[in-house]
């Protein structure tokens, strides 16, 4: 069950937890907590996905470290067997980073999902919002890392060579091609060598920002890989867009784990 409807969670609102990961492009300008503190789904808990990731890098949305983690979670009052649902008010799905996250530190898949549509679509409908503070009761989280999720700088420059994997990446096709600027600084224009491109925005419905369905995804994911590989690698700027395609694929392959690669264009557009 990796994602859920709002008609779903409105009728179980009482037996889950859920997290708003919403996460903006800093050109945006928009403020993310102040946006959870105006209004939010009833008894969510904000999850800050800057704050959240590894504070002992410069690249941004790194994996924490496994203890981090544990103390993230823990002071989010989750626990190891808490079923979790996820959703964003953002234009870049960001909830994907979230769960992907979760994912990778051993969270039972069939214990967290996303909400298909977000905020948009569950004001869309008029589903009640509320600004009351949720009340946390600090837990004893337990982290496993599944090391085989995320791959390398080395790792990627060495599939180069080897092609172990494929990799997808998710940024647009102009950034992609290099066309146009990066929108970090010190970064190159380009992509990795011997990479695809898939904009993550071809396989969400704009106008709720639903997923689009498994027919619709095979039919995208056709044109770019063969959807019965296992081995496909996603890429994106910093890791969050790249999470949004994982999720995709994993839905019309039940076989694929989520794989990133953590750096992303972040890490391998530096200029040096």
């Amino acid at each position: 069950m990796s994602i859920v409807t709002t008609d779903w969670l409105i009728y179980n609102l009482d037996k889950v937890k859920i997290i708003d990961s919403s996460w903006h492009l800093p050109a945006q300008k928009r403020d993310s907590l102040k946006e959870y503190l105006n209004e939010h789904i009833i008894n969510s808990i904000f999850f800050d996905i800057d704050k959240n990731s590894s504070q002992e890098t410069d690249l941004p949305h790194m994996l924490p470290s496994a203890k981090k983690w544990e103390d993230i979670v823990s002071n989010l009052g989750i626990s190891n067997k808490d079923n979790i649902i996820i959703y964003d008010n953002s234009d870049v799905i960001s909830s994907c980073r979230c769960w992907y996250t979760f994912r990778y530190f051993g969270h039972d898949p069939s214990l967290v999902s996303i909400l298909d549509g977000g905020l948009k679509k569950w004001k869309q409908e008029g589903k009640p919002t509320v600004k009351d503070k949720t009340i946390i009761k600090k837990s004893n989280y337990s982290a496993i890392e599944n090391k085989k999720m995320v791959k390398s700088k080395i790792e990627i420059d060495k599939n180069i060579k080897i092609k172990k994997f494929q990799i997808i990446d998710a940024r647009s096709y102009d950034r992609f091609k290099g066309i146009v600027s990066e929108i970090r600084p010190n970064l190159k224009s380009g992509s990795i060598e011997g990479s695809s491109c898939l904009p993550f925005t071809q396989i969400i419905n704009k106008n709720n920002n639903t997923f689009k369905n498994t027919d619709e995804l095979n039919q995208i994911f056709k044109k770019v890989i063969n959807t019965q590989d296992n081995n496909i690698v996603f890429s994106c700027g910093s890791g969050v867009t790249a999470s949004v395609l994982a999720l995709a694929y994993s839905l019309i392959n039940n076989k694929y784990t989520p794989t990133i690669y953590d750096g992303s264009w972040s890490e391998y557009g530096l200029v040096k």
